[in-house]
């Protein structure tokens, strides 16, 4: 195992997040560009609303994204050996259009406790200042959860565009990639996005969350896969490997899984968003 550095673990200790962190080869940031472009283009829908949720349910090649080796040896140096795969998602930002991540906490509303989980954010395509990369609020994870308003704003990319208020650009952090590069971010740090200002796609590969096996799920139910070592709770239920792309057993497990995601992301709302 490679791992992480001592420079860069003590930055994602002090900071809240580590970046940027070489993973995949442009060569193959590209091909997942061209797995989600091929859904896209036979599958119109398919990656749309919540169904952009749980990907590496419904593609091999996604799949295969959250068993790197470069990636689980990062994510190890931060919860541990024992490793599950919570999640995925997708956040994409074409151009000419305003979407957005507003300022937020990912603990706030996911459900995962203890906090020992990692999201791992994969650039498959550069992110920048122009399109509309993460911003990180540098040593925010040492605070509590703070106070989010639900605004529901048409072009916000999160559920229920939860929003923390106030947070000066001036003082948050943006994390540059090139493609196939990965940030790190620790659950509680406040971060969120801009608009793509570029002529290409933003397209962000979200692993959200690698957790450890003490992890339990305390609004709801999630799916998990083993990546690396061993599952002493056992917490969760376990989902399907995919053997091939949009497959029926693929889909209807995507569905399955999403489905109890939707209970959490919502739970306690009176409103549903289109994500």
């Amino acid at each position: 195992m490679i791992g992480l550095t001592a420079k860069q673990l003590e930055h994602y200790k002090n900071k809240g997040y580590v970046s940027p962190v070489n993973a995949l080869t442009f060569s193959e940031a590209k091909e997942i560009r061209d797995e989600i472009e091929k859904i896209e283009k036979n599958w119109p829908s398919a990656l749309e609303g919540i169904n952009r949720n749980y990907i590496h349910l419904i593609s091999p090649i996604f799949n295969k994204v959250c068993l790197n080796k470069n990636i689980l040896d990062a994510v190890q140096s931060i919860i541990g050996k024992n490793i599950l795969i919570c999640g995925t998602t997708l956040f994409i930002k074409n151009p000419n259009e305003k979407g957005f991540v507003s300022f937020h906490q990912d603990a706030k509303y996911i459900g995962l406790e203890p906090h020992n989980w990692v999201t791992v954010w994969l650039a498959v395509t550069d992110a920048n200042e122009q399109n509309g990369c993460m911003r990180m609020l540098p040593g925010s994870h040492k605070e509590n959860l703070k106070t989010h308003e639900e605004k529901f704003d048409e072009n916000n990319l999160l559920t229920r565009g939860q929003t923390i208020t106030n947070v000066s650009l001036n003082k948050t952090d943006p994390i540059i990639l090139k493609a196939g590069q990965i940030s790190l971010h620790h659950p509680t740090i406040v971060h969120g996005s801009g608009l793509n200002h570029s002529n290409d796609r933003r397209i962000g590969f979200v692993i959200q969350s690698y957790i450890g096996d003490n992890v339990d799920q305390v609004i709801g139910k999630m799916y998990v896969q083993r990546a690396r070592g061993e599952d002493k709770y056992k917490h969760h239920e376990y989902s399907k490997i995919p053997l091939e792309l949009m497959g029926k057993n693929e889909v209807n497990s995507q569905n399955k899984a999403n489905e109890e995601l939707a209970k959490i992301f919502y739970s306690g709302s009176k409103k549903i968003g289109k994500f």
